[in-house]
């Protein structure tokens, strides 16, 4: 899964005049860069060091009431403006880049005005400043020594800024305030065990002299949630229905009602479960597994357990996953499935700890849009020494020898790495940023689970009925995503209505059920994007394929990871049109 996008941000003494009609390029240009800009943490993070004087990589975001009011404003101001747009005029890429303006004013004002995440979610202040450490620290966007000054820059804020969390949180949930403490623990030891150790004598002064006040504010606020903000626990980490139709709408950028959604993913959860029965059945056989073989459960369990007995060891899980990278990327080159990005910047590394609240597998984090040289980031979240073994083994088979492969090939060859590295070649620059930063989450989640499809479909692993079979398991997995966001946010679904949909109806281990229950309360409507995008992107394709005159499998990639991640019936429309160079 690609990182979450933040929003709350500061206004940087800009005005915004209400023209009448500027050519829409400059109105992309000033929505992109202003709305970037509220966020300088985010802004640095995409190589957007400095604008209109403003030095990004020494600021932390303005989270005061004026800052958000700010940012209120202009999303109120800006959406007047395209309201006088003429949009028979805009030529098809303006349309598709208004439309993505206008669902990102309105997610924002949502999240502003009716969902609050700046009053009730402390995960989201706890991984900005995550964000703000480790981002000067690994991204190699200047000299190590101006990146440490920057980075001392940001501690000297810090103090104040956990202050202002504090005032601004008024209730949270228990589970964001626990998943809070566990990512703030990770900031602390992210600044005592690995920058401070390592900071050069010749600014250690003057990083002691920033970092002390630093790692005591950041004490602070883990006694503040531990002591204080859990006792104000009040608040409802579901949506409900209102709330969650619109975010729907905004975040996944289609017309398609949840409950509708719902209806259709309880309906093909079956007829996966049958077709994993028929390709069990002779597996099941060859081992010759005890049991009623007419028992659709017990054969279809029976199969995976076997198949979970060949996985890594916390010792190889690593060195695993690049030998597979190394696979998967030697397998999309033989095939001609893609044209694949001439830049090779990924690194496979550790999930931060400020990060494992929500990516307790692993995820991916794209290069800068503005310098994507300096590289990408496969994350995998290691086993923690502490567990017990028999959480150990819960998610070493729920990894397994096969899964692996498909998690690899997911977030990075030939999913999200290689769809981001693509996009990162558009131009004009102010159209690369607005794909990449509020880019359609079922295109980008679509693509990862439809380029694995593709995988498989074309012989990846000389056709292996193993892989297949976990694939399907997979495919269960996305449904069940779906199915359970919108019955967690609307409809009450109980922890043990999730985890039975998880566990026994979809053969999920038991640490990657309780995982993925976490990340539904933690986050809303991004669990579906894997579904809704897939089905997205096999229809464009049929579309397509349909209407070429010679279909090309890679010409049709090409082409559809040119456009960046636009919402994918706009994708439809623009493969539509005549290619442009």
């Amino acid at each position: 899964m690609r990182h979450r996008w933040l929003y709350l941000i500061a206004l940087l003494g800009m005005t915004y005049g209400c023209g009448s009609n500027p050519k829409f390029s400059t109105l992309e240009e000033e929505f992109v860069y202003t709305s970037l800009s509220f966020s300088p943490v985010s802004a640095s993070a995409a190589g957007l060091h400095n604008y209109k004087g403003a030095n990004f990589n020494q600021m932390l975001d303005d989270i005061s009431p004026a800052g958000v009011d700010a940012q209120r404003r202009f999303y109120r101001q800006f959406r007047e403006r395209l309201s006088k747009l003429n949009r028979e005029k805009l030529d098809p890429q303006e349309q598709a880049d208004l439309d993505i303006i206008q669902d990102q004013i309105s997610a924002s004002l949502l999240d502003l005005d009716t969902i609050q995440t700046a009053l009730h979610n402390p995960t989201y202040y706890v991984e900005l400043i995550g964000n703000a450490l480790f981002n000067p620290w690994v991204l190699e966007y200047a000299p190590k020594q101006s990146r440490i000054e920057d980075l001392i820059a940001r501690l000297r804020q810090l103090p104040v800024f956990v202050d202002r969390v504090k005032v601004n949180l008024v209730s949270s949930p228990d589970i964001w305030t626990q998943v809070a403490q566990q990512e703030n623990a990770g900031n602390i030891d992210l600044l005592q065990k690995t920058i401070g150790p390592a900071i050069p004598n010749d600014l250690r002064g003057e990083f002691d002299k920033a970092a002390q006040p630093a790692l005591k504010a950041l004490q602070g606020l883990q006694d503040y949630l531990k002591n204080h903000l859990s006792e104000r626990n009040q608040y409802d980490w579901r949506l409900g229905r209102d709330k969650y139709n619109q975010k729907f709408r905004y975040s996944l950028e289609t017309e398609m009602d949840p409950a509708l959604l719902l209806e259709q993913a309880e309906r093909d959860l079956q007829v996966v479960r049958g077709k994993m029965y028929e390709l069990a059945l002779p597996l099941y056989r060859q081992a010759n597994a005890g049991g009623n073989a007419e028992d659709k459960d017990h054969v279809i369990s029976t199969v995976l357990a076997k198949i979970a007995e060949r996985h890594s060891t916390p010792e190889s899980y690593f060195d695993d996953a690049r030998r597979d990278l190394d696979e998967a990327r030697s397998f999309v080159e033989a095939k001609h499935l893609l044209t694949l990005p001439k830049r090779s910047n990924l690194q496979v590394i550790e999930t931060p700890e400020f990060m494992r609240g929500i990516y307790a597998v692993g995820g991916f984090n794209p290069a800068p849009a503005l310098e994507p040289q300096l590289g990408a980031f496969y994350w995998i979240t290691p086993i923690p020494k502490s567990w017990p073994a028999d959480r150990v083994q819960s998610k070493l088979r729920e990894y397994n020898f096969y899964n692996l492969k498909l998690l690899t090939i997911h977030e990075a060859m030939p999913g999200h790495y290689v769809q981001f590295e693509i996009a990162n070649e558009i131009q004009p620059k102010s159209r690369r940023l607005l794909r990449s930063l509020y880019g359609n989450g079922p295109y980008v989640e679509g693509w990862a689970q439809y380029a694995t499809q593709v995988m498989l479909d074309s012989g990846f692993l000389n056709n292996s009925p193993e892989l297949r079979l976990t694939f399907q398991k997979q495919e269960l997995r996305v449904l069940a995503n779906a199915i359970m966001d919108v019955r967690l946010h609307t409809l009450n679904m109980t922890d043990e209505e999730a985890l039975d949909l998880m566990q026994k109806q979809t053969f999920q281990e038991k640490e990657e059920a309780t995982a993925k229950l976490q990340r539904a309360k933690l986050s809303s409507c991004q669990l579906p994007t894997y579904l809704v995008g897939w089905r997205a992107w096999n229809q464009a394709r049929d579309q397509y394929q349909k209407s070429a005159k010679s279909f090309k499998l890679e010409e049709f990639h090409d082409r559809a990871l040119k456009q960046g991640a636009v919402p994918l019936p706009v994708l439809e429309r623009l493969l539509a049109a005549p290619p442009t160079s």
